[in-house]
């Protein structure tokens, strides 16, 4: 835990969950947290911190694995579904 002096904050002019949201977006732009770990730490919902991350013009992190992964997961859905409607 991480605590800040009161007049840092009224200095910055920014609330604790301004200055969590910030935080968050600079470690997740500089690939320090997952989207998962900065959108805990922001403590805004998926949708929400997305949006922020896209008004921000800060670049999504995805790579090759990944993008496998999801391929993967997107197999194994549709395996799913084909072997219930057996």
């Amino acid at each position: 835990m991480v605590l800040l002096d009161d007049e840092i904050l009224l200095s910055a002019k920014l609330t604790e969950q301004e200055i969590r949201i910030e935080l968050a977006i600079l470690l997740y732009a500089q690939k320090r947290l997952t989207f998962g770990q900065a959108r805990k730490l922001a403590g805004l919902e998926h949708p929400e911190f997305e949006k922020l991350l896209f008004d921000r013009q800060v670049p999504p992190h995805y790579d090759v694995a990944e993008f496998e992964e999801d391929l993967k997961t997107i197999e194994q859905i549709q395996h799913l579904r084909h072997s219930r409607r057996q």
